[in-house]
C-alpha cells in the first residue's frame, strides 16, 4: 500500500517529536502490521480517516513502554529517517517541490546484494618491491607489491599491482590486520586486528577480529546501503576536472542544484530492474514532517502525488494547531491542511502528560544527567509541570542542581525546587504578567 501516512496533532510538550522518532525505530515494513500491538501502551486519541482492514486501533494510557519498546526494536542506521520542519521548503535557490522531494528519495534506502570475488585474511608478509625510476633521474618508483594472507584453512602470496598500495596504505595496513581486497576493482578493506595479537598490549583501541575460514580467494555476498537520494546525486552531475578552470567554474555554480524529474526516473527504471532481478532490495524508511502548517497549497497537492507513488516511505507529520487557515489560500481546514489530503492519513492525537507521567518524565531525565532527587522534590516537580509545562518542569533541574551544589547538599530538595521556581518564570507566567503590568512592554 502506497501512501502510508500518519497525522500526530497535539498541543505542544505532548510528545510528537518522541512519538516520532520511536516509529523511527520499528521495521517500516511491519509498522502498520504492528501497530495496534504499540498503540496499546500509548497515551493517544484515535480519529480514524482512514484504517487497514483487520486492525482496530484502541486509545490507551501511558507513552513511556512504548518508546522502551521501539528502542528494543531497534534496528540502527540501516533504515533510513529524514526528519525536516515545514519551512524548510521555502529557499530562494530551489524549489519548494524539489525539496520536498529530495526529502522523500532521503527517507527511500536501498540494500545492493552482490557477489564479489576477494581475497580475504590475516596479513602475514606486506613487502614493497622498487626498482629503477624508467624516467630516469635519481629516484625509486614502487614495481609491484607482495601480499601473504593467512585462513584457517592455509596461507597464499599475492603479487599486487603498484596502484593497490596506495589502497593498503590509505587503509593503514600492517602485519597483523585481517583484509579482503576485491579481485575486480582492487578495492582494500581493513576488517580489523587479528584476534591473536589480542595480548599483544593492555590497553589499546583496536578491534579485534577471527581470522576468516576457508580459502583465501573466495567468493563472498558484499551487502551496500544507500538511499535513492544519494543515487540522484551520484549521477547528477559528472565529476570535474582538477584543472583551474574547471575549479573556477564550479565555484561560480550555485550552491544547490535541482535534479531533473528525467533523471529521477531513469533511476526509479534502473532501481526497478535490479529489485526484479532479486539483486537489490528497497527500504522504505521514515520521513518526519514537522510543524506541516507551514507548508502552502503547492506543497500539498504535491505530497498527494508523491504519497502515491509506488517509491513512498512511511510520512508523518506533526502539527500543534486546530482549525486554521491553509497557507497560501484564505481556506479554513483542520490542522491548515486541506481535505483531501487528511483522508489518506490516519490522525493520531497526542494528549498532554499527567502528574504521575511528569514524575516519571523527569525522575529518568534526571537520572541520565546524573542528578538525585528527593521525592518531595521529585513530587513538587510533577505538580509544577501540571501548572506549567513538561519543558519548564525539566528545565528546571539544571539551576535546581546547581543551588543545592551551592548550598551544600548532595540531593536536590524541595526548597532549592521552590527556589528556582521564584527565580524564573515560565512562559504562562511570563504571558500573565504582561497582561497585568500595561505600559511595561510594548
Amino acid at each position: 500500500m502506497a501512501g502510508r501516512a500518519l497525522l500526530l496533532a497535539g498541543a505542544p510538550g505532548t510528545g510528537k517529536t518522541a512519538l516520532a522518532l520511536g516509529i523511527a525505530q520499528v521495521s517500516a515494513k511491519n509498522l502498520f502490521a504492528n501497530f495496534n500491538y504499540y498503540i496499546k501502551n500509548l497515551n493517544l486519541e484515535f480519529v480514524p480517516l482512514f484504517r487497514s482492514p483487520g486492525h482496530s486501533l484502541p486509545s490507551s494510557s501511558s507513552p513511556f513502554n512504548a518508546i522502551q519498546t521501539f528502542h528494543s526494536q531497534e534496528l540502527g542506521p540501516k533504515v533510513p529517517f529524514c526528519p525536516m520542519v515545514g519551512s524548510e521548503v521555502f529557499s530562494s535557490e530551489v524549489k519548494k517541490t524539489e525539496i520536498l522531494m529530495e526529502n522523500f528519495r532521503r527517507a527511500i534506502g536501498l540494500r545492493i546484494r552482490e557477489e564479489k570475488e576477494v581475497y580475504e585474511g590475516e596479513v602475514i608478509e606486506l613487502t614493497v618491491e622498487e626498482t629503477e625510476n624508467p624516467l630516469g633521474g635519481y629516484g625509486r618508483t614502487i614495481s609491484h607489491v607482495v601480499l601473504g594472507l593467512k585462513t584457517s584453512k592455509g596461507t597464499k602470496t599475492l603479487r599486487l599491482d603498484p596502484s593497490i598500495h596506495d589502497s593498503l596504505t590509505k587503509e593503514n595496513v600492517t602485519v597483523g590486520d585481517v583484509i579482503y581486497v576485491e579481485a575486480n576493482s582492487g578495492a582494500v578493506k581493513r576488517v580489523g586486528r587479528s584476534d591473536a595479537f589480542a595480548t599483544e598490549f593492555d590497553l589499546e583501541a583496536e578491534e579485534y577480529v577471527p581470522v576468516p575460514k576457508g580459502d583465501v580467494h573466495k567468493k563472498k555476498e558484499v551487502v551496500q546501503d544507500v538511499t535513492l537520494h544519494d543515487l540522484d546525486i551520484a549521477n547528477a552531475q559528472p565529476p570535474g576536472g582538477k584543472d583551474v578552470v574547471s575549479m573556477l567554474s564550479s565555484m561560480g555554480k550555485p550552491k544547490k542544484t535541482e535534479i531533473t524529474d528525467k533523471l529521477r526516473t531513469e533511476i526509479n527504471r534502473v532501481v526497478n530492474k535490479y529489485i526484479d532481478q532479486g539483486v537489490a532490495e528497497l527500504v522504505p524508511g521514515v520521513l518526519f514532517v514537522d510543524e506541516v502548517h507551514m507548508l502552502d497549497i503547492e506543497c500539498f497537492t504535491y505530497l498527494n502525488r508523491a504519497l502515491e507513488s509506488t517509491l513512498s516511505p512511511i510520512v508523518i507529520f506533526a502539527t500543534n494547531r486546530g482549525v486554521c487557515q491553509i497557507r497560501g489560500t484564505d481556506i479554513l481546514a483542520p490542522h491548515g491542511i486541506p481535505v483531501d489530503l487528511l483522508d489518506r492519513m490516519l490522525i493520531v492525537r497526542t494528549m498532554p502528560y499527567n502528574r504521575e507521567e511528569m514524575m516519571q518524565i523527569v525522575s529518568i531525565r534526571a537520572s541520565v544527567e546524573g542528578i538525585e532527587l528527593e521525592q518531595d522534590a521529585l513530587e513538587l516537580m510533577g505538580e509544577i509541570g501540571s501548572r506549567a509545562s513538561l519543558r519548564y518542569a525539566v528545565q528546571m533541574l539544571t539551576p535546581a542542581r546547581i543551588l543545592n551544589e551551592t548550598s551544600g547538599r548532595s540531593k536536590i530538595h524541595k526548597d532549592g525546587v521552590l527556589e528556582v521556581d521564584k527565580l524564573f518564570f515560565d512562559g504562562k507566567a511570563s504571558a500573565k504578567l504582561l497582561a497585568q503590568s500595561e505600559g511595561y512592554m510594548k
